[in-house]
């Protein structure tokens, strides 16, 4: 199998432990009587540490050479959902679950440097490896769901299996490195990046906070029981790795920043629909929503690997990981309004969030350097 099949499959392996960890969230609340903020804290303890240290991870893999860290941070990943199942204790959960946000900062940024020496920095093959990301959170419902489902979260072991296998799918690339590929004589553009960086923020804590608390909205509206709210998280997820894949497309046509601006005014409308439209109908904007947050995923990484051309492992570590992680920081903010007023309410809350980035990305401009090629294709 080609390194560019073996790096979305790698991807998925990884990523499907950042889709576990709202699919934990109802099992959570059912086996050990958590609260909303409680349940946050696994939602923050995912995401800090892959939000604070995966940046550093970005830094240092700009100055040393470390593939190695591709298939330690997928195993690393696979062992925190693993542990949660272990342990009754709620520091030790949450230290458990903070072992995959390790891991999933340790990933990022040496994979995403790969990927781009793979694809020679194209956004559309940069798309196809940010797909192998999102269809693991689609298929973390559809596979971790039934297992939990069976055997409760004593069964969160059984997870592990997806992390050897990605692991083991690796293991021929650990040879491979972008290298000097990845330097540039160009010059980055700090101002851009930093604009480019809150855009991510806003977007991830929109996503994450929506992913969250979507299947115990959906217990509530539609349906009671696990079933529901993990289709409703698997329409989501799916639609997000339609959406990576559209998005790569359309910026061939619209250019990045253009089609960046036009998927969050889409989903500004999407959220508000899942937040105030009663009945089925609620899955079809979240297949919208889910489209939308995702159409600038790869946009995004490319981006901000164009703006600081001779920094790309910083620029991985800080697009990509900032997209999946840096949200759930806010995650117990939002389960204290969810507390205080209801899940309904703080959903519609999150429209807050597209709208401003937004409001921002109409400051971003496509790179010099490739704006002859978007008005050529």
């Amino acid at each position: 199998m080609g390194a560019k099949r073996l790096l979305p499959a790698g991807h998925a392996s990884v990523d499907f432990y950042q889709g576990v960890v709202p699919v934990l969230v109802p099992f959570l609340v059912a086996e050990r009587d958590y609260g909303y903020v409680a349940v946050s804290g696994f939602v923050l303890a995912a995401s800090l540490l892959s939000s604070v240290v995966q940046p550093l991870f970005g830094v240092l893999t700009d100055r040393w050479a470390m593939p190695w860290l591709v298939p330690a941070g997928t195993l690393a990943a696979g062992l925190g959902v693993a542990l949660i199942g272990l342990t009754e204790s709620y520091p030790l959960a949450l230290a458990a679950i903070a072992l995959t946000g390790f891991g999933v900062a340790a990933y990022h940024p040496e994979a995403a440097r790969l990927a781009r020496a793979v694809t020679g920095g194209d956004h559309v093959g940069m798309s196809w490896f940010s797909l192998g990301g999102n269809v693991g959170f689609a298929l973390a419902p559809v596979l971790a769901t039934p297992v939990l489902a069976a055997g409760g979260l004593a069964a969160a072991p059984f997870l592990l299996l997806p992390a050897v296998l990605g692991t083991l799918i690796m293991l021929p690339l650990l040879g491979r490195r972008a290298g000097g590929t990845t330097r540039s004589s160009g010059r980055d553009d700090w101002p851009a990046f930093r604009v480019l960086s809150a855009v991510v923020i806003l977007r991830s804590v929109a996503y994450i906070g929506l992913s969250s608390f979507l299947a115990l909205f959906v217990q509530q509206r539609i349906h009671p029981g696990e079933a529901a709210g993990g289709a409703a998280l698997f329409v989501l997820f799916t639609a997000g790795a339609a959406g990576t894949v559209l998005g790569g497309r359309l910026a061939r046509r619209w250019g990045r920043v253009r089609t960046m601006r036009g998927a969050y005014g889409v989903a500004v409308l999407a959220i508000a629909g899942v937040a105030l439209v009663p009945g089925p109908a609620l899955y079809g904007f979240v297949a919208v929503a889910g489209i939308a947050l995702y159409v600038p995923f790869s946009l995004h990484i490319t981006l901000g690997q164009d703006y600081l051309p001779n920094r790309v492992g910083t620029a991985s570590g800080v697009t990509l990981g900032l997209a999946v992680s840096v949200g759930g920081v806010l995650a117990p903010a939002l389960g204290a309004l969810a507390d205080a007023t209801s899940l309904r309410t703080m959903l519609a809350v999150l429209t807050i969030f597209p709208i401003m980035a937004l409001v921002l990305a109409g400051r971003l401009r496509e790179p010099a350097r490739l704006e002859a090629s978007v008005r050529l294709t």
